[in-house]
């Protein structure tokens, strides 16, 4: 199954949410206040937030004024491109120098999962891999990273319960570095009750990695769940104050009607969704196209 069609379907929901009101919308004659009123309807029926919201409909305004467009269904094709520039980020390619991603978010967003999707993506395209298991604090985190290594043929480093999350990344290291390992992938814990130490202990794995593999590639990505809306926009926020968060890995995108929260997410916090989980399955975690994301949502 291409992404395209991968993407499509993980946002059925969604787009059967959206297209509904969507339509509603676009049936309206000319451009008036109440066009604008029920497309805003529609946005915020996705989940696409207030303030991102409010944000589209002023620059469709705007645009359909200077190109002088008349009608709802001649702005349709500006309205996707203004959508689509909310989510369309730069991202860099990977330099397996070697390429290091820490994943870190709150307990239950699908991160032991995400890792092991990862590792197999990367193992799927010829990568050598290897995983720190530097969630200390949840009993069963190590346990269950292990399964998903067996399932991605990866190997797993881990200490006991309890033990310096720091330590496992050094341990992890140290092996990369003598097997030559293209690809470290750091699980971390995802408690939010005491953020003092939850920053204290990101930022102690974060001067380990620079010390360590000064030429590494050295991404942090946030797993956030795309069935919790806006709570996930506020999960974000409390994680970039912790670490300089280069993207957002978005899950369960299959499992919500509001995957407008992408939009939401990119507009609140000038970040990149990188990956979004679209099943269960091991190879459903896919590279974020914002192109096939828009189009699928109007197609």
């Amino acid at each position: 199954m291409n992404i395209f069609k991968k993407i499509a379907e993980g946002i059925k929901k969604t787009k059967d949410n959206f297209s509904k009101k969507l339509f509603y919308a676009f049936s309206a004659k000319e451009l008036d206040d109440e066009f604008y009123d029920n497309l805003m309807d529609a946005l915020l029926a996705a989940d696409v937030g207030v303030e991102a919201s409010d944000k589209v409909i002023d620059d469709l305004k705007d645009r359909t004024f200077r190109q002088k467009i008349k009608t709802p269904e001649e702005c349709k094709d500006l309205l996707k491109e203004i959508l689509q520039e909310e989510i369309d980020f730069e991202i860099p390619e990977y330099e397996y120098t070697p390429l290091v991603l820490l994943i870190a978010g709150v307990n239950g967003v699908g991160k032991t999962t995400t890792i092991g999707k990862l590792a197999h993506n990367f193992i799927e395209e010829g990568k050598t891999v290897i995983v720190a298991a530097a969630d200390t604090f949840r009993a069963a985190a190590s346990e269950q990273l292990e399964i998903w290594g067996q399932r991605a043929g990866v190997r797993v480093i881990k200490h006991g319960e309890g033990s310096d999350p720091a330590a496992v990344v050094f341990d992890t290291i140290s092996a990369a570095k003598a097997h030559n390992t293209d690809v470290i992938l750091i699980d971390t814990a995802g408690r939010l009750h005491n953020k003092v130490n939850l920053m204290n202990e990101l930022k102690k794995i974060c001067k380990v990695v620079d010390r360590e593999l000064p030429d590494a590639d050295f991404r942090k990505f946030l797993v956030l769940d795309a069935t919790t809306g806006q709570n996930a926009v506020a999960q974000a926020e409390i994680f970039s104050e912790c670490i300089d968060t280069d993207g957002i890995i978005l899950t369960k995108l299959d499992g919500t009607a509001k995957g407008g929260v992408v939009i939401a997410i990119s507009n609140n916090l000038e970040l990149p969704v990188v990956y979004v989980g679209v099943g269960e399955k091991i190879d459903d975690l896919i590279p974020f196209n914002a192109e096939d994301f828009i189009n699928a949502l109007f197609e």
